[in-house]
Parts: C-alpha cells; sequence; structure tokens
C-alpha cells in the first residue's frame, strides 16, 4: 500500500483496486461488487488504521493505544515565519545507539574537528564541505559537560575552551526529548532529529530544519516543503564523511546493527549516556505499571507552544554563515528560500553574516 492510489476518501491498492478509508476499513473492491453486489465480503477485509497529522511538513502516525495523546507542540514547531527542509536517512542500526550520541557532548571535537582534518588531510575526503558547522571553536576541547532532567527529557550542558558556565553552553544548554528527539540550534535557526526504529535493526532518520526569518521581516514564500533521501555511500561504496551528519551516521552503524553493550567500557564522557539509560528504564517501568511516561500530553492549552530552552549564542557563535550549507549529503531544493529567510537577519548585528 506504500505504492497505492491516493484518493480525496481513500487510499487504493493499484493491484485489485480495493480501497480502505482513513480507518483501514474496507469500501470498495470493484470485482468481487460486481460479481456479487449485495456481498459483505469487504466488512471482512479491514486493516489496521493509525492515527496521522501533518505538522512541519511532515506526516506523524500515532500507533499507541487509544485514546491518542497530543502531538507535542515544541516552540520552534510553532513559529510561522520559517523555511523549512528535511533530510532523510535509512541507516542500518538500532535508533538506540542513535539517539545515545545526543547525549555525548565530546565527540564534538573528536569526530567532528579532529578526524575531519585527519580524513581531510589523508585524501578520503576532497575538498571539505564542512562549512559553517566546523570551526576553530568546535575544536577546542570540553573542560566540563554536564546533564539535567528535566519534564521533557535531558539537558545537554558543555564548558569548553575560552568560555565559562555564564556562556550559553552551560547556562542554557540543549534539550534532548525524550524518548528520541534531538533539538539544538539558536534564535534564527533550529534542527530537529527523530530517530524512529523501523525494527531491531534499522532506522529511519528524520531531521528537520527550521530557518526562521528576522523579527519584522516578511515572511519568505514556499509553496511544499522540500526533501530528499540522504546518501550514506559513495560510489566506491565507502561512507559520505565530508558532511558533519553523515559522520554521525557511520559512528552509528559501524557499531554493528545492534552494539555489543555489554563489552562496553564506560568512562566520564559517558555519564550523559549512562544517565539517559536510567531515565529510559524509570520510564519503561512507569508504562508497565500503568502509568503516563514522559511526553504523553493530553493538555490541549500547554501544547499550544511547548517552550523548550535555546542557545542564542553556540561555542559563543550566533552570526549565520554566508550561504545555505547542508549539514548532510544532498542539496535542499529550496535554496533560494532558505537564504532569503537568512539574510533576513543582516540588519541585526548578533546575526550578520560571518567575517
Amino acid at each position: 500500500m506504500a505504492y497505492g492510489v491516493v484518493e480525496e476518501d481513500g487510499l487504493r491498492c493499484q493491484y485489485h483496486g480495493w480501497k480502505f478509508d482513513h480507518t483501514g476499513a474496507c469500501t470498495e473492491q470493484p470485482f468481487e461488487e460486481t460479481v456479487h453486489p449485495d456481498g459483505r465480503f469487504k466488512e471482512k477485509c479491514a486493516v489496521t488504521g493509525y492515527q496521522v497529522q501533518e505538522l512541519a511538513g511532515l506526516i506523524f502516525a500515532y500507533m499507541g493505544p487509544l485514546p491518542a495523546p497530543l502531538l507535542p507542540m515544541w516552540e520552534p514547531l510553532s513559529w510561522d515565519n520559517t523555511v523549512l527542509d528535511i533530510a532523510i536517512s535509512e541507516l542500518p542500526c538500532n535508533w538506540l545507539q542513535c539517539q545515545e550520541n545526543s547525549l555525548d557532548p565530546v565527540h564534538v571535537e573528536w569526530m567532528h574537528a579532529y578526524y575531519s582534518e585527519f580524513i581531510k588531510e589523508v585524501g578520503t575526503m576532497g575538498e571539505p564541505k564542512l562549512g559553517a558547522a566546523l570551526n576553530i571553536d568546535r575544536a577546542k576541547k570540553h573542560k566540563r559537560i554536564g546533564f539535567d532532567v528535566f519534564e521533557h527529557g535531558i539537558i545537554k550542558r558543555r564548558v569548553v575552551e575560552g568560555f565559562s558556565e555564564e556562556d550559553h553552553g552551560w547556562k542554557i544548554g540543549h534539550p534532548i526529548l525524550f524518548p528520541h528527539v534531538l533539538m539544538v540550534g539558536n534564535t534564527y535557526q533550529v534542527t530537529f532529529q527523530w530517530r524512529v526504529p523501523v525494527d531491531d535493526q534499522n532506522t529511519f532518520h528524520v531531521s528537520l530544519y527550521l530557518l526562521r526569518t528576522a523579527p519584522g521581516a516578511e515572511k519568505v514564500r514556499q509553496d511544499t516543503v522540500p526533501y530528499r533521501y540522504v546518501h550514506l555511500y559513495d560510489e566506491q561504496g565507502r561512507w559520505v564523511l565530508d558532511y558533519i551528519f553523515n559522520q554521525d551516521y557511520m559512528a552509528w552503524a559501524s557499531q554493528g546493527p545492534i552494539a555489543e553493550r555489554h563489552r562496553e567500557k564506560m568512562g566520564e564522557s559517558d555519564k550523559g549516556i549512562i544517565l539517559y539509560r536510567n531515565l529510559l528504564k524509570q520510564q519503561l517501568k512507569i508504562l508497565a505499571e500503568g502509568g503516563v511516561p514522559m511526553n504523553v500530553i493530553r493538555d490541549a492549552e500547554y501544547n499550544r507552544c511547548i517552550k523548550l530552552p535555546l542557545e542564542d549564542f553556540v561555542f559563543g557563535v550566533a552570526k549565520r554563515p554566508e550561504r545555505y550549507e547542508p549539514m548532510e549529503e544532498g542539496y535542499s531544493a529550496d535554496t533560494a528560500a532558505i537564504n532569503a529567510a537568512a539574510e533576513t537577519w543582516d540588519a541585526i548585528a548578533a546575526f550578520s553574516r560571518r567575517k
């Protein structure tokens, strides 16, 4: 049915023409109804239907017990002056090793700075495309990392060389939204990453980029939300490594379809992962005992706009890049709109183009 025909009142199977409505009920069986006009065979042929909701160019499906909770309206998703872009990756590994990366701040200086320079030097990347995401501040050593459980997940904090606990990286931090979402960004742009399990050994990874126009600026028109599938491998079958997120994808999947956690040696840099695993066990216990786990939201007024920590300055930097630079392989089909939204911030000194 993924290749079925979408009609106004249902989804029709392209093989024999059976049609199903949004509840999963079979409403039409053309040949069966021709042979048996009064037959009721279709009443026995329902499929499972799930509630769905469109938000920010994505379709979310609820597959749990009824009544369905509300789809969380995290604050950036409520902004009405944004340009959106979507990138999808199909990763050959368990979702948990993807999500645990979000609780590991120290990998940034090694994976995305030191390792990037190494592979550039040995010639496997060619001219790097890391762009604005990789700057000298990213290579600064971590001096302190911290994690705090809050009502929607865990706040991740860090202090790197040249900065203090008064800077946004520690004082504000950014959230990991339980159980499988990362949100990071600043005033003018935010990225969400959803790590959706397909099965135990595969993950459907969705990156949603929101680029906000400056206060008072005219909204940039975007007729449709562009999306692309990210290539993980090059023509030689090697991992694509000249983009920040592609480096992460390699690190997650190269652990194997399911990481061998019984062989782990957890160190000081892993304390966020330990905290997250304990939170996961706690919430599973709550669910097993019939309680309400984290982020099951039913208060419609509260859900109108769920405030979250948002760092205006990441590593002390808020200025936008000079042009659109993708964080993962491929380019948006709406690059012009993305650049137009970014340019609205030029009148605001703190967010003007990088020099």
